[in-house]
């Protein structure tokens, strides 16, 4: 029987996990992210009956859906021929995201995680131009592990205890227009963000010929989906360009139609020198890539060694998977989705700020959305706990949501499967309202 919901059949959370939190130390203010028993379309099922609609996607990997058929055919097929070391199909896949990223001819490196190919982008930046520094955003995310945390300026507590992190990492101020670093307006203030790289950071502590790469996010995800105003990454790439510095976008959470299309990059006609992917490549299968051009780096060295060879790069499985996502998404037409449905769901989130003056703003592309939460709408003075509250009571529900955030506020994430129909939508925003009131104690 296919899955449907919001169902709250028994707490959340119910005995069942009741008796699993308990048993790992752990109280029932703890049940905030479902566990899952089954999931299905836009759907999480708990142990205890209990339906949850997933609005964040699992944080942005079931783009086509949970346990879509096409992929869990594809997986089930490839177990029975198969599941470690690669296949032919590898190949194929690589010329796919070749095409998708305009990479092609490219060479890929594969790995599970975007923290890994971040971490391999920093290597072969480094070894393509011979230079030591790199260049990353304040509220960026590009994943937990020493580097990534490293190049990472979402929050001071990734990194505490942590350190010394990787030298050599400098942050520029990204354009984070709601909660401007300059205190200017987008409409006057003559991209000052980018204006700081090249006056400031270029000319008193970091000199641009010994920076191998600036490391991007098309649009800020962990920071409350920031996105960069028309002509901002077309100036990053001409900064790049004319310090022969390299670019390397991170894809990790934005592409294969999150967006709308099938990289967000492509909303600016951007092109980056590394372009990194990962999340729903293969619609939960651990599966990340780096894609860049084919010679670029067996080019500067006449001896050619694998920098970042892993036991399970371009597994079978995840092969398999990422090639059955990329087909969905395409046949589905699902980036079309995106932008429609997404159009849609932004537009039912602006009207909730009406009646809710603890929405601050609404912001995002396709299904990619951020609702920012404040105390004081002219102020934008952040309200992280009303965030939080209102996230317990909308789980309550059977609406699973999050907040994040960099730069003192908290968004709520935004970005359910790219299937979700318009009904699917209405009944999220009509329990985020109800969610709302409950926070709000009205």
């Amino acid at each position: 029987m296919k899955l449907d919901g919001p169902v709250i059949r028994s707490g959340p959370p119910g005995p069942k996990v009741a008796k699993v939190l308990e048993e790992a130390g752990l109280g029932p203010e703890d049940y905030g992210s479902p566990l899952v028993e089954r999931a299905e379309g836009i759907y999480i099922k708990d142990p205890d009956g209990n339906v949850f609609i997933d609005l964040i996607s699992s944080r942005c990997i079931a783009n086509t859906g949970h346990s879509h058929p096409r992929v869990v055919e594809a997986i089930q097929k490839q177990l029975s021929k198969g599941f470690h070391w690669q296949t032919t199909d590898m190949y194929t896949l690589a010329d796919r995201l070749g095409e998708m990223t305009g990479q092609k001819p490219c060479q890929v490196y594969w790995s599970q995680a975007g923290s890994m190919v971040n971490e391999f982008a920093i290597k072969a930046a480094k070894r393509i131009t011979g230079r030591p520094n790199i260049i990353s955003f304040t509220g960026s995310y590009h994943g937990s592990s020493m580097g990534a945390i490293s190049i990472s300026g979402y929050n001071p507590t990734m990194t505490r205890h942590y350190g010394p992190t990787l030298p050599g990492v400098f942050h520029a101020p990204y354009a984070s227009c709601y909660r401007c670093p300059f205190k200017h307006d987008v409409e006057t203030c003559g991209m000052a963000c980018l204006d700081y790289i090249e006056d400031v950071m270029f000319k008193t502590y970091v000199a641009p010929d010994e920076v191998a790469a600036v490391f991007v996010e098309p649009i800020q995800g962990d920071a409350g989906w920031y996105i960069p105003p028309d002509r901002w990454h077309q100036g990053l790439r001409r900064l790049c360009n004319d310090h022969g510095i390299m670019l390397v976008v991170d894809e990790v959470q934005t592409a294969f139609g999150r967006t709308g299309k099938w990289t967000a990059m492509e909303h600016w006609g951007v092109q980056g020198d590394i372009v990194l992917l990962g999340k729903s490549m293969a619609s939960g299968i651990p599966m990340s890539a780096a894609v860049l051009p084919r010679d670029i780096l067996e080019s500067t060295d006449p001896e050619p060694i694998p920098i970042h060879a892993q036991s399970f790069s371009g597994t079978p499985l995840g092969v398999a998977a990422a090639h059955a996502t990329m087909d969905v998404i395409r046949d589905e037409r699902l980036c079309e989705n995106a932008e429609r449905t997404g159009g849609y769901m932004k537009k039912r989130l602006v009207e909730l700020m009406e009646p809710h003056g603890c929405i601050g703003d609404v912001r995002g592309l396709g299904l990619l959305l951020g609702v920012e939460i404040v105390k004081d709408r002219e102020k934008k003075t952040p309200d992280p706990e009303m965030a939080a509250r209102i996230c317990s009571e909308a789980f309550k529900r059977g609406l699973f949501v999050l907040n994040m955030g960099s730069y003192g506020g908290k968004a709520l994430r935004i970005a359910p499967p790219l299937i979700i129909t318009e009904e699917q939508v209405d009944k999220s925003i009509e329990i985020l309202d109800e969610s709302m009131r409950g926070a709000q104690g009205l």
